[in-house]
């Protein structure tokens, strides 16, 4: 069965994610003009967006276990998946800048006194010079390995990106719990070894 799946994927273009990405935040643009996102659409939106950025960087986390522990290869959408998580931030970002706060004098005092904005920026900041290099240029500039090093930052965004989220819900709240849960078990995936290979 899995190797099946592997030669489907293997056919499957990374592209169509890229065509396919915008879907979702257009889809939620059009709710919030036409009143289906409740009585305050604009927070409805940056929910949204940053939920579905979360999700995405989960989906980016679970690729290497998925290949490690399931002989199950995704690897090839790894880089689509993690950019278009990015480009969700970037859009939860932008909801919150231009469409919630709107004063920008505001916007460094929210930064600096509310801790949940606070670990949610962090992790935007990790995560961008990851979007950033996201190409085979950056990797044949910087080398392989320090490319893999640099890029093992996203563990701790995903990571902060998980607290910030917890942290936005008001009480205890199931689905930012799991959402944490999953990323931490993920996490702890990694110190696993992988199959056919010995313990160090």
């Amino acid at each position: 069965m899995i190797q099946v799946l592997n030669g489907r994927v293997r056919r499957m273009p990374a592209g169509m994610l890229y065509f396919l990405a915008p879907i979702p935040a257009l889809w939620w643009l059009y709710l919030g003009m036409t009143g289906g996102l409740g009585v305050e659409p604009i927070k409805a939106l940056e929910h949204r967006l940053g939920e579905f950025a979360l999700q995405l960087l989960i989906a980016g986390l679970c690729i290497s276990p998925l290949r490690d522990h399931f002989n199950l290869n995704l690897v090839k959408f790894r880089r689509a998946i993690s950019l278009i998580a990015f480009f969700y931030v970037v859009l939860h970002l932008a909801v919150w800048l231009f469409l919630d706060v709107q004063i920008w004098s505001q916007i460094w005092a929210d930064i600096l006194k509310r801790p949940y904005i606070t670990i949610g920026m962090l992790a935007f900041a990790l995560l961008i010079p990851l979007a950033v290099t996201s190409n085979d240029l950056s990797v044949r500039r910087m080398g392989p390995l320090r490319w893999r090093k640099m890029h093992k930052l996203a563990y701790p965004a995903i990571l902060l990106g998980g607290v910030h989220y917890l942290m936005v819900a008001k009480g205890w709240q199931v689905e930012p719990m799991l959402y944490f849960a999953i990323i931490a078990g993920l996490l702890a995936l990694r110190l696993i070894p992988r199959r056919g290979r010995a313990a160090a």
